[in-house]
């Protein structure tokens, strides 16, 4: 039964909400009611949550957290059984995050008032895609999102481990899960490559109308049909037809777009991109590719924002939906329905639109990098690489970047990027012709790093070494990291890190062509 008529409906209710929501009221409203459900905690006892009657004072009292002190001061004593602790009652989930930067495991609760906030997020989701689409028959076929393992770990009576996406899809409400491909007797196979291979099998023969998940890992998986449509031109749209919407989230889309642009030809399918993370759904695209993504604002999460620079300082300005301004880096902060109060994501966010709240996914908070004092910042650098493969016509897997030390006196080192192609270079042309944009392009954008790599300062223009398609998924094989809950960390600073990707590159004997650093010419 095609339910997209029901959708349309809700849609038209949706849409009248959100034309008449006050963003900065709503947001208010979403605080207090976090307050009021979580009195009687351990943590709404500590901060005596009942006598809280604004933000200033909210704001006041509860102080900016990570991760490691929730863990330390709250969660770990009780853990796995986090009874009325931060969230009233028993916490029934947990999802469980690698770090992409450190490495080390975290446990996130996942109370079920998060996974009703996750569905609201994803039927928002929907709710765009129809009134963008009015012809839309969504609904007609299934919805195709290439997650985690729906394999849960018992951790406690009521209590299960599992990874976000997992969790979500198991939490979907009766009638979406009609919709939702792969089944659970494919998504609980908890080996990643078995399970993508007989998902990959079963899925064409489904009428799939939404695809979405990472897109370096659905690379991945595509690759998997290569031998039945040779080609990249419309692979998608030879597998389903029927497509309708291509979903994307998790990593910055730019150096992926025209790669997925000749995936995805002669398909009638919109790109949307989405904000989901282990502690919240916090954004939805509801207009044009790279017009920035809606803020999810009543959903049972309150957001505050620190400018970057502000966030290690004793008394960090804390902004909110109500003050926020256009073109500042901030880092992201969240008090949610599954316990986290005034939580620092680690994610960094720029607003587009402050009148109807839209964000653009800029990084991490950890994500950048200054070994000789020249500040790029994730987004630079996506820039970057986004700018250096169009010249070259050829997009980007994915790569890493870290330093590259030098020896020789008088040389500090120079950046060294690792980059594996959609295919192999042709040419060492090429190759220096990406290298030669990179640079420039990270000069245009950041004065510290043209000034740090001016002729005689000691830092040389980067080191560019194009790498075999598939080392990347083989390195993060190699370490236990295989599958969409892990991504590729683009910017290495822990030099055993960076140095282990480098042995294992060469060790593999994956390098195919290397333009090494070298002063720049002078400038006019």
């Amino acid at each position: 039964m095609d339910l997209t008529l029901a959708l349309r409906a809700y849609a038209k209710f949706r849409n009248s909400q959100l034309s008449n929501q006050d963003p900065a009221s709503t947001q208010l409203r979403q605080l207090f009611w976090l307050l009021q459900r979580a009195r009687h905690t351990k943590i709404g006892r500590d901060y005596n949550f009942e006598t809280i009657g604004s933000l200033e004072e909210y704001q006041s009292r509860l102080p900016l957290r990570r991760y490691e002190d929730f863990w330390e001061h709250y969660w770990k004593a009780s853990f796995p059984t986090l009874v009325d602790c931060t969230w009233p009652g028993l916490v029934p989930y947990f999802s469980w995050t690698s770090g992409t930067t450190s490495g080390k495991r975290k446990y996130i609760p996942y109370s079920r008032e998060m996974g009703d906030s996750y569905n609201k997020a994803g039927i928002d989701l929907l709710v765009h895609h129809v009134t963008n689409r009015p012809d839309s028959k969504i609904f007609g076929g299934k919805s195709f999102m290439l997650g985690g393992t729906t394999r849960m770990e018992d951790l406690a009576p009521g209590v299960k481990l599992g990874e976000i996406s997992g969790i979500s899809a198991i939490r979907l409400p009766k009638w979406a899960a009609r919709f939702f491909f792969p089944p659970r007797k494919l998504s609980d196979i908890g080996d990643w490559i078995e399970r993508t291979q007989k998902i990959a099998e079963a899925s064409v023969s489904q009428d799939i109308r939404m695809l979405g998940g990472m897109p370096s890992w659905l690379l991945i998986f595509l690759e998997k049909f290569k031998d039945r449509f040779p080609g990249e031109e419309g692979l998608i749209g030879k597998l389903y037809p029927n497509l309708e919407m291509f979903v994307h989230g998790g990593v910055k889309f730019d150096p992926y777009l025209k790669q997925y642009q000749r995936l995805l030809q002669g398909t009638r399918a919109e790109l949307r991109e989405v904000y989901p993370a282990s502690e919240a759904f916090m954004a939805v695209a509801d207009r044009g590719y790279g017009d920035g993504l809606r803020m999810v604002l009543d959903s049972g999460v309150f957001y505050e924002f620190v400018p970057v620079e502000e966030l290690d300082k004793p008394n960090p300005k804390r902004f909110w939906i109500g003050n926020v301004e256009k073109d500042v880096n901030y880092a992201i902060v969240l008090t949610t329905c599954a316990g986290a109060w005034s939580y620092i994501i680690g994610d960094t966010v720029r607003f587009v639109d402050t009148q109807t709240p839209r964000i653009l996914v800029t990084g991490r908070t950890t994500y950048s990098m200054s070994a000789f004092g020249e500040h790029l910042i994730y987004e630079e650098i996506e820039k970057a690489i986004a700018a250096a493969a169009d010249t070259v016509g050829l997009s980007v897997t994915d790569y890493s970047m870290g330093v590259n030390v030098k020896a020789k006196a008088g040389d500090l080192g120079s950046h060294l990027f690792l980059v594996e192609f959609e295919r192999d270079l042709e040419s060492q042309e090429k190759l220096f012709k990406f290298r030669t944009k990179l640079d420039e392009t990270l000069v245009s954008l950041n004065d510290d790093y043209a000034d740090h790599t001016s002729p005689g300062c000691g830092v040389n223009p980067p080191e560019v070494r194009a790498i075999r398609k598939g080392t990347f998924a083989d390195w993060m094989a190699s370490r236990g990291k295989l599958g969409d809950q892990h991504k590729v960390p683009r910017i290495i600073n822990d030099r055993e890190l960076f140095g282990g990707l480098v042995g294992f590159c060469e060790n593999k004997s994956a390098v195919t062509a290397t333009v090494i650093a070298q002063p720049r010419s002078p400038r006019a």
